[in-house]
């Protein structure tokens, strides 16, 4: 069996969910057939296996969701000779689908995340929002699999796509390596907490995510207003999605730095082992997702043995047992202060029982690694395929 995985990430471009999961996955499942990646972004000359795909030269300056349509196509025509599309997110979804057309093979689609569960990002991409919402529409409900990363995700594409057969929804979750994420020793010389000055002696609460309305920042930033005064915040907190909300986040981050100390604002993208290093050292793991898929995020926390407080939104609830491996906050849209309010007792309430915190990190990373392997993972994709080629 051949299969093209398309997406957009793969090494070294990795900056989200999706392109954790694609690289974890195509990983094992080259030990159970054969898998060509492609991808887009820079050349990858030394990997014969992996094809980028770019867009067409003469749509460079053209809205970004129509030069994604032309490097779709590209990749559709690259796809040739395999036995199965597997697209990932609306950027590939077109390649997914025109590939299945062309040559006659199943397309199996995996969400990541859904088009009409982010509304905020007509903010970001204005008319191409409607052309990524076309996009996404016709690759799932022509898609001959759908795989949703939780049991959320797959009634949240039930919900949205009501024309979709739901005997075509299959629930494989994401997964967490656990020998990369763990608990690892802090504060050591070269230690990115030593640098920013962080307190060892004062309990630290930890944010790791992309400046987006999804991952809710500006909820955290507000909360900890009303954290208790001994506890500091490492944010890393990167990659904002428009000027404004960048504007939004450094207005909202300096008010609060002004109110309390301890608060430390990582903006550049770091590599694993710090965010590794940053996690195993922090009391609690936040996470206030407005929209949450899964959230590996959650995972890799509990992987490295860290309580978390998250918001119970999306398919988080099936990641963080709530009263075992952290705290679940209600997420009311229509009542953010409310859920502000409730984030920072839930992070007080830990951060003042530590004993409590080690436990429920404790449980995290048994969690995470008796529930969520990718080996697993990879088989039940497996068995997706082979139930689309019968």
């Amino acid at each position: 069996m051949r299969v093209a995985m398309m997406t957009r990430e793969y090494p070294p471009e990795v900056y989200g969910g999706a392109g954790v999961h694609v690289t974890e996955l195509v990983a094992r499942l080259r030990a159970l057939c054969t898998v060509d990646v492609h991808c887009m972004g820079v050349p990858r000359p030394d990997e014969p296996d992996v094809i980028v795909s770019t867009p067409d030269p003469a749509l460079a300056d053209a809205n970004t969701a129509l030069s994604m349509l032309s490097t779709d196509l590209r990749m559709a025509d690259a796809a040739a000779g395999v036995d199965v599309a597997h697209s990932h997110t609306w950027y590939t979804g077109l390649a997914g689908h025109v590939a299945a057309e062309l040559y006659g093979i199943p397309h199996v689609l995996t969400a990541h995340s859904l088009e009409p569960r982010r509304p905020w990002k007509a903010e970001q991409l204005g008319g191409g929002y409607r052309l990524s919402s076309w996009i996404e529409k016709n690759a799932v409900e022509n898609a001959d699999a759908v795989i949703a990363v939780s049991r959320g995700m797959g009634d949240d594409v039930l919900a949205c796509y009501p024309r979709l057969d739901p005997s075509r929804v299959h629930v494989v979750r994401n997964g967490i390596d656990t020998q990369r994420w763990r608990p690892v020793p802090t504060f050591g010389p070269d230690s990115p907490l030593t640098r920013l000055g962080v307190d060892p002696d004062r309990p630290i609460v930890a944010f790791v995510g992309r400046i987006t309305r999804q991952k809710g920042v500006k909820h955290l930033v507000a909360a900890a207003h009303r954290f208790a005064p001994e506890i500091q915040l490492v944010l890393c907190a990167g990659a904002p999605d428009t000027p404004e909300i960048a504007a939004e986040t450094e207005a909202a981050v300096a008010a609060l730095s002004q109110s309390r100390t301890g608060v430390f604002w990582v903006q550049d993208m770091l590599p694993t082992e710090q965010v590794r290093e940053i996690l195993s050292a922090a009391a609690v793991f936040v996470c206030p997702s407005v929209y949450e898929p899964l959230g590996i995020v959650n995972l890799e926390a509990m992987a490295c043995a860290t309580a978390v407080v998250a918001s119970d939104v999306g398919g988080i609830p099936e990641v963080v047992a709530d009263g075992v491996t952290g705290t679940l906050v209600h997420y009311d849209e229509a009542d953010p202060a409310t859920f502000e309010a409730d984030l920072a007792a839930g992070v007080n309430a830990l951060c003042s029982d530590p004993a409590r915190a080690k436990a429920f990190g404790e449980a995290g990373r048994i969690r995470a690694t008796d529930e969520f392997s990718w080996e697993s993972i990879a088989q039940q994709t497996l068995e997706v395929y082979r139930q689309v080629l019968k």
